[in-house]
Parts: structure tokens; sequence; C-alpha cells
């Protein structure tokens, strides 16, 4: 790994998450650092979560274009999301203790992922095209059904639903930080262990065979990783469809190296520096008037048109 390209991103995210801390407090410290403190710890768990649950799936999938969020992950929190305001009434979900919420969400959605990822990959691998079509059309089927089953609750019930479908950066749970860190911590520390066997199953499904990897087995396991960490994050604060994208295709080109003990920490410090950099900017400068997660959007989705167009997929 270059040491300077590290060492420059973990300056500049020491400065940004120093002034998000500093910048524009009043009242007492007490209060203040506290307070902050809990929101950086979200953003900065969210961030890691996301950039190597994006890199993984990338080496898995074959591609340097895909991300769980553009195969349909995001469509599939929808429907979650739908189903259960839908079957248990919007006052009972409201009423359901942060925690037991927390991980319904986070183990359905789980569940969701695997069985979703999994049949993408296992049927398309290698045909991009295909498996592009193959996430459309998985979105298009629960979007369908999402849009079935909000018409038919109460409009009261259908604002609880509308206010959890977007990213919420700015009003992160803290109380559920300390389950969402166990269970991602968990995930990163057995990603980085394996990031040889990355390294080998990026070079494709027969070199890797013929390396001896066995393929299916790593492949399952990177998926359940990838579930794990797109999940706690996505219902901690959220569906964020193209910041993996944004992220991971910035540390290629600071990066060019293939090598995961090179790609996941300069992933992770990007998209760390993307989220706090961003929210402190716009929490600081523009007062909130533009969320950061459409921001993020935007941009990466204009960066997957340019390289679907410029057939960067490999």
């Amino acid at each position: 790994m270059r040491f300077s390209h590290v060492v420059a991103l973990s300056l500049c995210l020491l400065v940004c998450m120093a002034f998000y801390m500093i910048l524009g407090a009043k009242g007492a410290w007490s209060f203040v650092i506290p307070f902050r403190a809990g929101k950086l710890a979200g953003l900065l768990l969210v961030a890691v979560a996301i950039s190597t649950a994006t890199v993984l799936f990338q080496t898995v999938s074959g591609n340097r274009i895909l991300t769980p969020a553009i195969v349909g992950f995001d469509a599939l929190y929808g429907l979650i999301l739908t189903g259960l305001v839908f079957f248990l009434g919007a006052q009972a979900a409201v009423r359901l203790p942060d925690m037991a919420r927390f991980g319904l969400n986070t183990g359905l959605l789980m569940v969701g992922a695997v069985l979703l990822f999994g049949t993408l990959i296992a049927q398309t691998r290698g045909d991009l095209l295909r498996m592009i079509l193959t996430g459309i059309i998985f979105a298009t089927l629960f979007r369908a059904l999402t849009a079935f089953w909000q018409r038919m609750i109460d409009p009261n019930e259908f604002q609880v639903i509308q206010v959890a479908s977007y990213a919420r950066f700015n009003r992160i749970d803290t109380d559920l930080l300390p389950l969402a860190a166990v269970l991602s911590l968990g995930a990163l520390v057995l990603t980085w262990r394996k990031r040889r066997q990355w390294d080998v199953l990026a070079l494709g499904h027969h070199a890797a065979t013929n390396l001896g990897l066995r393929v299916w087995r790593e492949t399952v396991f990177a998926l359940l990783l990838v579930a794990v960490l797109v999940s706690v994050s996505t219902a901690l604060v959220g569906p964020v469809a193209f910041l993996g994208l944004l992220v991971v295709s910035l540390a290629r080109l600071v990066d060019a190296s293939e090598s995961h003990a090179r790609l996941l920490p300069v992933a992770a410090l990007i998209s760390a520096i993307t989220l706090v950099g961003g929210q402190l900017v716009l929490e600081r400068v523009f007062a909130m008037s533009t969320p950061l997660s459409v921001v993020v959007d935007l941009l990466g989705g204009l960066l997957f048109f340019f390289l679907l167009l410029k057939g960067r997929a490999r």
C-alpha cells in the first residue's frame, strides 16, 4: 500500500472529524461532545460497512460497476418496510422497541440479501448485461409489490413508510450503535482475515479453482458478509444507492492496485471522508437545505452511467 495515500486520506479524515465536532458548537461542551460523537461514530460505521460490502460484492460478481443497491437492495428494503407496516400496522411498527425493530429489519434484510445476491451471481456471473437486467427485474417486482401494499394502507400509515424510506444521516439512533458495531466489526474482521482469498477469487472462477480455492464456499461466505454489512447499515440509516460505487471507484483511482489489503482501507477512508465531510458541509454551511443522500446518489448515479457507457465494468 502506498503509505502516502493512506497518510493523506487519514489526515483529511481527522480534519473533517475535528471540524465536525467543534464547528458551530453552542452550549456546554459536556453536552455537545457526546451528542456529536455518537452521530460521528454512526457515520464512520456506515461508511466503512458500505465501502467494504461494495468491494466484496464487486469481487464476487466479477465486475466494477455493480453494487448491492444497483441490483435491487434498496427496493428490497422498501418492500420489507412496507410489509411490516402493512401486516403489523403503523402503530405497532412504531411502538416496537428500537432494538427489536432494528433486529427484525436487519434479520429480514440479511435473509433477503443472501437470496437475492445468490440468485443473481449464481445465474448470471460473467454476463454484465444479464446481471443488470435481472437486478432491474427484481427491483421492479419489489417496487410493484411495495406500491400495491402502499395503496391499500391508510394515508397516515404511509407517512411512517415515507419518513423511513430515505437515508437519515442527521438523526442516527445512537442507542442502536453498540449492536450495529458488534455485527459490523465482526464482519469487517472476517473480511480482513480472508483478504488473500478475495485476491484469488477476483481472478475469476476458473483461475481461482485452478489455484485450489473452493470458489463456491468462498462466494457464499462473501455474500453472507455483504448481507451483514449492508443490512446493518441500511437498517441503521436507510438506503444509500450509489455511495459504495462512488467511493470504491474513487479508491481505484487513488490506488490502482487490485490487492484487497490496499483497496479495502483506501475505500473505507474515502467513504468516511465523503460522509463526515459531506454532513459537515450540509449541516454547518448549508443548514441541511439538501439531504446528503440526495447529493451522494446524484454523483454516484452520474458515475454509474459514465462507467456503463465507457465499458469500465471490468
